[in-house]
C-alpha cells in the first residue's frame, strides 16, 4: 500500500490540491473572465519562485554527483549516451508530428490568404529567431562570469559551470573533500526549501489557469480545435506507444512512471511550464533508483535538448500553416523542413519561449511558408503549451531511467518499489534529506 495514503488525508496531498485549484481556476476564468485575467500575477509569481531555486538545485546536484564519482570517464559516458538518446527520440518526435499532420491535415478547409495575415504579432518571435542558430546557441551556453548563471538562472549555463566545477573538485582529491561535504550538507536546506515552495503550487496553478480561460475563453479555441486535438492525440501516441515501448524494453512501465510523477504532471498542467516541476522531478528520479550524478546530468540537459512535445508541435504547426494557407509542400520541402527543425530545436536550447521562437526560425528558412502564418496559432498556443510541457516532462523522466540503466547506475529494486507506490514521496515530505532516501519521521513526531 502507498505509504503516502496512510500518512495524509486526500485534501493534504499535493496533486489533489493542484487538481482542485485547476478546476476552480477554469470555473472562475469562465464565469468571471475579468477577475480570472487579473490573476495572472499569481501564476507568474509561482513560476518566478520556482525559477529562483532551479539554479542552486542543478548546481548542487551536478557538482556533488560528479565529485562523488570514482571514474571521471563515466561523466563523458553519461553525457554521450544522453545526447544519443535525445537526438534519436527528438528526431522521432519531429517525424511523428510530420506524419500525423499529413494524415489528419488539420489545416484543410480554412483557406486563409497569406496576404491577409497580420505579421505584426509575430515580429518579436522572428527577431529572436536568430538566437536559434548554432552560433547563438554557443554564445548562450557560455556565461559572462563563473557566478552569473546562478544569478540569471540560465539552465544550460548553470549545467556548463556545474560540470566543470564538479570535475575540478573531483580532481583535487582529499583537498576537495571538505568542499564536497559542505556542498552535500548545504543541499539539505536547499531541498527542504524546494519542499516548502511546492506548497504554493495550487495557488500558482489556480492563478495561471484562471488567467488562461479568462483571457482566451474556452470558446475561442473552437475554430482551431482540430489542430489542438491532433496535437494532443499525437503526443499521447508518442508517450504510450514510443516511450511505452522504450520503457518496456528497459524493464519498467510507462503508465507506472506517469502515475509516479503525477504531482509534477498536474503542476505542469496548471502552470504550462515544465520548469516548475524540475526540482521535484530530480528528487523523484533519485528516489526511483537513478544515481544522483546521472539525474543531475540527464534531467537539466533534457530540459534543453529532449523536448519531445515541442518537436511534435513544430512540424505539426508548420504543416498546419501550410495547409491553412493552401500551400502544398513537396516531399523534398517537408524533408528540408524536418532537417531545419532538427537544427533549430537544438540551437534554441535555453532561449526563453523556445517553442514559438524555433517555429519562427524554421519557417523563416523555408521560403514557401509564410512566417506571418504563426499569427494563426498565436491565440491557441497557450492551450497547446500544456501538452508540450507534459510530453517533455514524461520524456525526460523516461530518459533518466534509461540512461541510468545503460550506465549500470540504476537500482532496479528501488525503481520498482517507487513505481509500485511503496516508497515515500520525496517532495511532499520536506523532512527527507538529500543524503538519505530512507523513510524518516520528522523530529517533532519523535
Amino acid at each position: 500500500m502507498d505509504n503516502n495514503s496512510k500518512k495524509k488525508p486526500l485534501y493534504q496531498v499535493l496533486y489533489i490540491q493542484v487538481i482542485f485549484a485547476i478546476l476552480l481556476g477554469i470555473a472562475l476564468g469562465h464565469f468571471y473572465p475579468d477577475i480570472g485575467e487579473s490573476l495572472k500575477p499569481l501564476g507568474d509569481a509561482f513560476i518566478k519562485i520556482v525559477k529562483m531555486i532551479i539554479a542552486p538545485v542543478i548546481f548542487l546536484t551536478v557538482v556533488t554527483g560528479i565529485a562523488g564519482m570514482n571514474n571521471m570517464k563515466s561523466v563523458g559516458s553519461v553525457v554521450g549516451k544522453s545526447m544519443l538518446y535525445f537526438l534519436t527520440f527528438s528526431t522521432l518526435a519531429l517525424i511523428i508530428g510530420l506524419v500525423a499532420a499529413n494524415i489528419i491535415r488539420p489545416g484543410d478547409g480554412l483557406n486563409i490568404s497569406p496576404e491577409s495575415l497580420d505579421s505584426s504579432k509575430v515580429i518579436g518571435y522572428v527577431e529572436k529567431a536568430h538566437e536559434s542558430s548554432i552560433v547563438g546557441f554557443l554564445m548562450n551556453i557560455i556565461p559572462e562570469t563563473v557566478v552569473s548563471p546562478l544569478v540569471n538562472g540560465n539552465i544550460l549555463q548553470v549545467l556548463f559551470i556545474a560540470v566543470i566545477f564538479g570535475i575540478a573538485l573531483a580532481s583535487t582529491g582529499k583537498k576537495g573533500e571538505p568542499i564536497l561535504v559542505f556542498l552535500q550538507n548545504f543541499s539539505e536546506p536547499v531541498f527542504k526549501m524546494v519542499g516548502i515552495l511546492m506548497k504554493l503550487a495550487p495557488i500558482g496553478a489556480f492563478g495561471a489557469m484562471a488567467f488562461t480561460i479568462g483571457k482566451y475563453g474556452i470558446s475561442s479555441i473552437g475554430n482551431l480545435m482540430m489542430l489542438i486535438v491532433t496535437f494532443y492525440m499525437t503526443s499521447l501516441l508518442f508517450i504510450f506507444v514510443v516511450l511505452g515501448a522504450v520503457a518496456k524494453y528497459n524493464g519498467f512501465s510507462i503508465i507506472k512512471l506517469i502515475k509516479y510523477i503525477k504531482d509534477e504532471l498536474w503542476l505542469v498542467l496548471g502552470t504550462s511550464s515544465s520548469e516548475a516541476a524540475l526540482p521535484s522531478l530530480m528528487r523523484k528520479m533519485e528516489n526511483a533508483g537513478c544515481e544522483k550524478s546521472v539525474v543531475g546530468l540527464v534531467i537539466p540537459t533534457g530540459y534543453s535538448f529532449n523536448l519531445d512535445g515541442t518537436n511534435i508541435y513544430m512540424t505539426m504547426a508548420a504543416l498546419f500553416i501550410a495547409q491553412a494557407t493552401g500551400i502544398e509542400l513537396s516531399f523534398t520541402e517537408q524533408i528540408s523542413l524536418l532537417l531545419v527543425a532538427m537544427i533549430s530545436s537544438k540551437g534554441a536550447a535555453g532561449v526563453t519561449g523556445a517553442g514559438f521562437i524555433t517555429l519562427a526560425a524554421t519557417l523563416s528558412v523555408v521560403p514557401s511558408l509564410p512566417v506571418a502564418g504563426m499569427a494563426l496559432i498565436l491565440g491557441i498556443d497557450r492551450f497547446m503549451s500544456e501538452c508540450r510541457a507534459l510530453t517533455n516532462l514524461v520524456g525526460n523522466a523516461c530518459a533518466s531511467i534509461v540512461v541510468a540503466r545503460w550506465e549500470n547506475a540504476l537500482d532496479k529494486d528501488k525503481m520498482h518499489q517507487a513505481l509500485n507506490g511503496n516508497s515515500q514521496n520525496p517532495v511532499e515530505d520536506i523532512s527527507i534529506s538529500l543524503s538519505s532516501k530512507k523513510n524518516m519521521s520528522p523530529p517533532e513526531n519523535k
